[in-house]
């Protein structure tokens, strides 16, 4: 599949960052539903004062509620659009977006870069209180609240269990067409001194309800209704256990997406395609 920018274009990379309470997801949707993708491009229009919408490519699609602090997009824009507003283009755009989303980079890409198909990496947090109190009321859209302790040792030992390239069938929503085959290169979890549990996981890609589903398993590990060996378990009979609950999309975070050397973003970008598509949905 080729991914040549049309001619008299300019492939150009945003990195953006958005808090998703009130969104819908980051995909544009029917019916009106406020998206993350949506707003950008309405904003993007109306800055360069064009007559068409430039729609935009992302790394990874997140559901509604979760948030992004190291989103990576990709957007071609005709090649004078770019040249007569790019200066101010970044500044216009945060004058024009809603204050729950922001693009703190605009820069062209180079050549071989997409957002989607050269990222190797995708890197989200998790964040919980198992706090008897609750959560703080400044952080309540960003954090879970579990009201067992938490042993995150455990959790830990059980994590290790998941690592590696495996079908992760048994976490995932089923899409049709779409592989459920992912490498897990990260998963561990560390309690900060304000009692927080952050759970970071890091994988090439993710499928649908993948990072929750593994929350929501390591915390029925945490709080001692399961045993370190279960999401193990889990995993190896390949199907969906009811046991496994998707846990609360606030909680989750896309911190970072990680890109090959700009040499090899070609490559990589045909690898990726190659190798197993990516689910068409929302992610997480």
């Amino acid at each position: 599949m080729s991914d040549e920018v049309e001619a008299g274009h300019v492939r150009l990379r945003l990195d953006l960052s958005y808090d998703g309470t009130a969104f819908s997801g980051w995909a544009k949707q029917a019916g009106g539903r406020r998206t993350v993708q949506g707003e950008i491009e309405d904003a993007l229009r109306t800055v360069t004062r064009s007559g068409e919408t430039y729609e935009l490519t992302v790394a990874g699609r997140t559901d509604a509620g979760v948030h992004a602090r190291g989103q990576v997009a990709h957007v071609d824009l005709p090649r004078e659009v770019w040249a007569e507003h790019h200066v101010k283009l970044l500044k216009r755009l945060a004058g024009r977006l809603p204050r729950d989303v922001r693009v703190w980079a605009l820069r062209e890409a180079p050549s071989g870069f997409n957002a989607r198909f050269s990222a190797v990496w995708r890197r989200y947090a998790y964040r919980v209180t198992d706090h008897p109190g609750g959560v703080d009321p400044l952080l309540r859209g960003h954090v879970l609240w579990h009201d067992w302790p938490l042993d995150v040792d455990a959790m830990n030992e059980a994590a290790r269990g998941l690592l590696g390239e495996h079908d992760f069938a048994a976490y995932c929503k089923k899409r049709e067409g779409a592989t459920t085959i992912r490498t897990l290169q990260e998963l561990s979890l560390l309690r900060g001194d304000d009692g927080i549990v952050t759970a970071t996981v890091r994988a090439d890609a993710f499928c649908h309800n993948m990072v929750r589903s593994l929350i929501g398993a390591l915390l029925f590990v945490g709080d001692g209704h399961r045993g370190p060996d279960w999401p193990a378990k889990v995993l190896a009979a390949g199907v969906r256990d009811s046991a496994v609950h998707v846990v609360r999309p606030h909680g989750l975070t896309l911190e970072e997406v990680g890109y090959p050397a700009d040499e090899l973003l070609a490559a990589r970008n045909r690898e990726a395609r190659n190798r197993r598509s990516l689910p068409g949905a929302g992610c997480c």
